[in-house]
């Protein structure tokens, strides 16, 4: 039975993440990872993700999200591999909805810059889209997005560089802690260490079973298609984007056309709506895409960007969300386990953008007990 400082159950982004930050620190480290590295089956996969500081969400991602920032940089320089690419994003909506009010919010409390564009700005700068009379369009230029597989790769080499041991295709079955250690049991071996960090997305409630209760797992669908006129949605003429609207829930987003040469398959116009869609369980998820919900969500960005109607269509895929029941993230100790026991799951289809920080912080519970970093707002206190 090998003993480890630190078992990472789940190395995904924010396991991955975790490894290389705990390595870095010189602990003993083992990751536990289900399926390959990287994989499809989970959260973060799919070419890229939004990164954005005009947090909607709540102000108090901030901060968060400025170390995240600095901590992308620190990953570029450390590997010379490019993840973060600044296209900016354009956000629409009425001045009423809670999404554009929200955004308002965060950039005033800590002094972010923002643009307000009137409508014959937006329609002449970006034409790509149709704007209804009346919605406010505001663009925030540091915003872009990231790569997920290549950070998740990034991050898992760099962990096996400061000495991590890192386990694929290597399912964890119980988990137990008695008075001197943490014993994890999987399909093919028994371990132990002094602390343990579960970060296993989508199955962190079959894992962590105080918390069952706390988390709800949709299947999220986002589609790829080619515009006749792909050229106009090039990264350098098309950013990032989000509208809210009072149709539906939650807000339509998507990406510029990314080339396949630059960044693999599947190369298009990758759009999606962000929203809880239908519970599932993860280990039994539909992964095929009806036609239907093809063209739901075709119809449904085709209202503001025209020339998705008639597109071709490359690409679908289904992705998980860990839904916490107020959407804000779970970052703590597990209570009655004497500070032993760390998670992080709950990211609400929002997470990703952390990856680079949550590393960090779930290094210093493990190791430290405590973090420096503020995330008072995120723990299970806020819970009844």
């Amino acid at each position: 039975m090998k003993n480890f400082d630190v078992i990472v159950i789940g190395v995904g982004s924010m396991g991955a993440a975790t490894c290389y930050r705990l390595a870095e620190r010189g602990c003993s480290v083992l990751g536990l990872e289900q399926f390959s590295i990287p994989h499809t089956e989970g959260s973060h996969a799919g070419q890229s993700r939004i990164i954005r500081k005009a947090y909607f969400e709540h102000p108090d991602y901030v901060p968060l999200l400025n170390r995240a920032y600095c901590n992308w940089q620190q990953l570029e320089v450390l590997t010379n591999e490019k993840v973060y690419f600044k296209t900016g994003l354009l956000y629409h909506g009425p001045s009423h909805h809670p999404v554009i009010k929200g955004v308002l919010e965060s950039a005033s409390i800590h002094g972010l810059e923002l643009k307000e564009l009137t409508c014959e700005q937006s329609a002449g700068r970006y034409h790509q889209f149709k704007i209804p009379t009346g919605f406010k369009t505001i663009f925030e230029p540091d915003a872009g997005f990231v790569r997920p597989e290549k950070t998740i790769v990034l991050y898992h080499d760099e962990a096996i560089k400061n000495g991590a041991e890192i386990h694929t295709n290597e399912r964890v079955f119980e988990w137990r802690k008695d008075s001197k250690s943490i014993t994890v049991i999987t399909d093919r071996n028994t371990y132990q260490c002094n602390k343990l960090i579960i970060t296993a997305g989508a199955w962190a409630a079959k894992l962590i079973p105080q918390i069952h209760t706390r988390l709800k797992i949709t299947r999220q669908v986002v589609l790829w298609v080619r515009p006749e006129k792909g050229e106009i949605f090039e990264t350098s003429l098309f950013p990032c984007w989000l509208v809210a609207d009072d149709k539906r829930p939650g807000a339509l987003y998507g990406f510029p056309y990314l080339p396949k040469d630059m960044f693999g398959e599947p190369e298009g116009l990758k759009f999606a709506w962000h929203h809880p869609a239908d519970e599932t369980d993860p280990d039994k998820v539909n992964r095929e895409v009806s036609e239907m919900e093809i063209q739901q969500l075709i119809n449904e960005v085709a209202e503001y960007i025209p020339a998705v109607k008639h597109s071709e269509i490359i690409a679908t895929k289904t992705c998980l969300y860990a839904n916490s029941p107020d959407e804000n993230f779970i970052i703590d100790h597990l209570p009655g386990y004497d500070g032993d026991v760390t998670i992080a799951c709950g990211f609400s289809g929002h997470g990703f953008k952390f990856v680079s920080v949550v590393g960090e912080i779930l290094a210093d519970l493990a190791t430290e007990g405590r973090t420096e970093l503020p995330i008072d707002f995120l723990r299970l206190k806020r819970f009844p």
